[in-house]
């Protein structure tokens, strides 16, 4: 009973795309006809059993003829042919010559009605393999895992609209749109899906279209959450700013108690130039807040130009200070505090901050100039 150990990073080998692998040859070569037991992590705790296949074709090839085979590599899904010795000689714990001997094994994923072995829910092990890789930011490799899936299930609503937002995540927002909207044609009162269709036609530059898809959630759930607050964006977005102050206070009353709720209300006051409101909402945001980690520095950021907006700048100066202690390398804040310390006659201090931003990005003509403006008042 062969079997064959792949990284559970190697993705290629659950959607279809890798048919072959090459690996030192055994004791007993593979021939053409054998069949295959295929694992992610065999020697780890989180092994799993990913498809049993047959071998299609052998080659034997000596690993003279593989070392520096940049072709050979790059069609493996290496980068290069130093990427793909690195991982041999870490499979085989470095101990490889020149001489021995290889095998290239061609295969084909068998169907798991013909299995032999132990069956999986092939759909379960290749969803929780891509719902671990969306939440780990790798947007390219989960939406070819959601892809999979799909292609076994392509009525699952959960995995049309995870692979929707996959999509969006990856700036594909009329691929998203699509997912959606095969979602809705199962599930049309699904409001999250709704508001997720609502949210790629905003980012695909579908204003219009977007507070439609918004409008129909909204009419099934007028209390959601996640709907009112996208919403309030998409009013704003559309220059509503009445209307939308009208969702963010209506939100206020069902979710008070998060601070991103208080600081969308504080964004549309100050564009409304209500400076005095817009504080008080930063304010709340900032009290809200269970613990320092939670507190949104851009928030504070922006009640800092709220105050300088209203000639407070020790209260400005206050909130810069508390914004970059959360986001010590934040060039936006830096500058803001330096602006600030002009404002304050503080020229020399004013110079250090310039100079920060400057030692994070050398090229930044605002604080460069403005660092001279400085140095000709001291």
């Amino acid at each position: 009973m062969p079997i064959l150990s792949f990284s559970s990073n190697d993705i290629d080998v659950i959607t279809g795309k890798k048919t072959r692998t090459i690996r030192k040859t055994w004791k007993t070569p593979l021939k053409k006809g054998d069949r295959l037991y295929c694992y992610w992590n065999l020697v780890s705790k989180e092994k799993m059993k990913i498809f049993e296949a047959i071998v299609t074709d052998v080659e034997d090839i000596p690993f003279s003829e593989i070392e520096g085979n940049e072709e050979l590599a790059i069609e493996e899904g290496f980068k290069d042919s130093k990427d793909m010795l690195r991982e041999f000689k870490k499979m085989y714990g470095g101990r490889i010559d020149s001489s021995d001997q290889f095998q290239i094994i061609h295969f084909e994923k068998l169907h798991i009605d013909d299995w032999k072995g132990d069956k999986i829910d092939e759909k379960a092990m290749i969803m929780k393999r891509a719902d671990i890789l969306f939440d780990s930011g790798k947007f390219d490799k989960s939406t070819m895992c959601y892809d999979a899936a799909l292609k076994i299930d392509p009525n699952d609503v959960y995995l049309l609209n995870k692979q929707g937002d996959n999509l969006s995540r990856l700036g594909r927002f009329i691929d998203a749109i699509d997912c959606y909207d095969k979602a809705l044609e199962i599930e049309p009162d699904n409001v999250y899906i709704l508001n997720n269709k609502a949210i790629a036609l905003l980012n695909s530059g579908n204003i219009n279209e977007a507070y439609k898809a918004s409008t129909i959630a909204y009419n099934f759930r007028p209390s959601s959450p996640i709907v009112l607050y996208w919403r309030g964006f998409i009013l704003e977005m559309l220059g509503r700013y009445d209307q939308a102050l009208k969702v963010y206070d209506k939100l206020i009353i069902i979710d008070g108690e998060n601070p991103e709720v208080w600081n969308a209300r504080g964004n549309l006051l100050s564009d409304m130039g209500r400076l005095e409101e817009a504080i008080e909402s930063f304010d709340k945001a900032v009290e809200v807040c269970l613990d320092d980690s939670e507190m949104d520095a851009s928030a504070i950021n922006r009640m800092g130009n709220a105050f300088i907006d209203l000639g407070k700048f020790d209260d400005a100066l206050e909130c810069f200070n508390k914004a970059i202690s959360l986001e010590k390398n934040n060039i936006d804040f830096l500058l803001n505090k330096g602006v600030v310390l002009m404002e304050l006659g503080k020229f020399e201090e004013a110079v250090e901050s310039f100079n920060q931003v400057l030692l994070r990005n050398p090229d930044n003509e605002d604080a460069f100039f403005l660092k001279e403006e400085c140095l000709e008042n001291y």
